[in-house]
């Protein structure tokens, strides 16, 4: 028996669309998103350590501004499908246009983020979070989203090698900004060499600094005299009003899926928030160390959504369809252990979050607590490895109106009402929300793999050069 095991995963390693040629574009995207996991887990890390009010804060304010900036980053980034199709339908002449339009959506963007600066305030005043807190949140806004349109400049060139397969690059840029980020958080945060301790908004501060190195790394690497022979990224530069619609009609939808997914967070954190500093404090945190099983899966995600569009610019679903599958058995093999090392170290794991000066007396409701919300996400976690699959697959087949309606409808009748049910009939706590989000997950990954199975993104068409003749 197993040695039948260990020829079909041999097998499966070695063909067409296997599991070979999914890491190979894949594992530097993992590796990337890592590293920005890192970042975002040592910057949480710190936070807690400098107060409890700080960590309370960091993530209602973070996920209220990704809230935003995805939603214009599903735009920038699907930069990455459209030269996936291009390359796949042999037009790379068309890869520095697409890439551009995107660049031009971020700089338009980049204003429109600036702009949030003024209902911060009135924003977080809406959560009814702590009155020491609420000046935090508005603090660490305002800073991510005046750097952020780096962040989208980076997402638009990223797609320049995500959709050709070429990612080490994207690794590359990552990997740098964190190794910036981390000691400068550090700094920023406790202050040292002369600078002032700058707490929450010296986290803000690092994060975007990391993005404006990611970008730049990126910018030098692909702006060069080789891709603009091949891809014309130079010669792209100009605004084309076709392709931007194109970018617009398929991104768009894409970036309300990000927009449906953080506000899904983000509501259930602000109403988490409200039984208290230690409940809050205890979902973030878990939500902290559940990034250490998300993020580097949106690695395989962007990966994926690549090669699904490059089997769809030749096309050829059926090959679109067989890297879906290997890609879930990857996902499972991932988060398997890390479902495990969840339960099996979710003490520990707390212990690490400890603010300085706090004893473990005080902390003990907060451990105590996240030992409970890290069981929760144990469960879903598995789940999640089908939403980030099938969700990829759909977006780089070009159905992203599709997954729009589908996580419009889970919002609602599968997160939003249940939890105005319970607190209609008296029944509002911490783990009952958590129980509803966690069968949120279960049924969202249900509904993505129905969608993905009737097969209608078949007859989706991106673009222009693909076999069948563009939209």
């Amino acid at each position: 028996m197993f040695t039948q095991l260990r020829e079909n995963l041999r097998r499966r390693a070695n063909e067409p669309q296997g599991y070979r040629y999914i890491l190979r574009v894949g594992l530097p995207l993992v590796a990337g998103m890592a590293s920005s996991t890192v970042m975002q887990f040592t910057d949480r890390l710190f936070l807690s350590r400098y107060s409890m009010d700080a960590i309370a804060a960091a993530l209602p304010a973070s996920i209220a501004s990704l809230t935003i900036t995805l939603t214009l980053m599903g735009v920038c980034g699907y930069t990455s499908v459209l030269i996936a199709q291009y390359v796949g339908s042999k037009a790379p002449g068309r890869v520095g246009s697409a890439l551009w339009q995107g660049l031009w959506f971020s700089l338009f963007s980049t204003l429109l983020l600036c702009l949030t600066w003024w209902p911060a305030e009135w924003i977080f005043s809406l959560a009814g979070h702590a009155n020491s807190v609420r000046p935090l949140e508005v603090s660490y806004f305002r800073v991510l989203n005046l750097g952020a349109g780096f962040s989208l400049a980076g997402a638009a060139m990223a797609g320049f090698f995500s959709g050709r397969g070429k990612t080490r690059p994207v690794m590359i840029a990552n990997m740098a900004a964190a190794l910036i980020n981390v000691p400068l958080d550090y700094l920023l945060i406790f202050g040292g060499f002369g600078i002032p301790p700058l707490g929450i908004v010296g986290a803000g501060v690092a994060t975007v600094i990391g993005w404006i190195v990611c970008a730049i790394i990126l910018a030098c690497v692909i702006f060069t005299k080789e891709n603009d022979a091949v891809y014309h990224v130079r010669k792209g530069f100009r605004p084309e009003w076709d392709m931007l619609r194109r970018l617009l009609r398929f991104g768009l939808p894409s970036g309300v899926n990000f927009f449906v997914e953080l506000i899904a967070i983000t509501w259930f954190s602000f109403e988490v928030g409200v039984f208290g500093t230690q409940a809050l404090a205890a979902s973030n945190i878990a939500f902290s160390l559940n990034s250490l099983a998300f993020m580097p899966m949106l690695g395989l995600n962007i990966a994926l959504a690549s090669l699904v569009g490059q089997a769809m610019g030749r096309g050829r679903p059926d090959e679109a369809e067989r890297v879906t599958m290997h890609t879930l058995h990857l996902a499972f093999a991932y988060m398997l252990p890390m479902a495990a090392f969840f339960v099996l170290a979710a003490g520990p794991l707390m212990d690490i979050f400890i603010p300085g000066g706090m004893s473990p007396e005080a902390f003990a409701p907060v451990r105590e607590l996240g030992i409970v919300l890290l069981y929760f996400i144990a469960i879903y976690s598995l789940a999640d490895a089908g939403n980030i699959v099938f969700f990829a697959a759909l977006k780089g087949a070009g159905d992203t109106l599709g997954v729009m309606y589908l996580l419009l409808g889970g919002l609602v009748l599968l997160l939003i009402l249940p939890i105005v049910l319970l607190k209609a009939l008296g029944l509002a706590s911490v783990i009952s929300y958590w129980s509803v989000f966690t069968v949120y997950v279960v049924l969202l990954a249900v509904g993505a793999m129905l969608r993905f199975y009737r097969r209608g993104w078949h007859r989706i068409r991106v673009v222009e050069t693909a076999p069948g003749g563009g939209e």
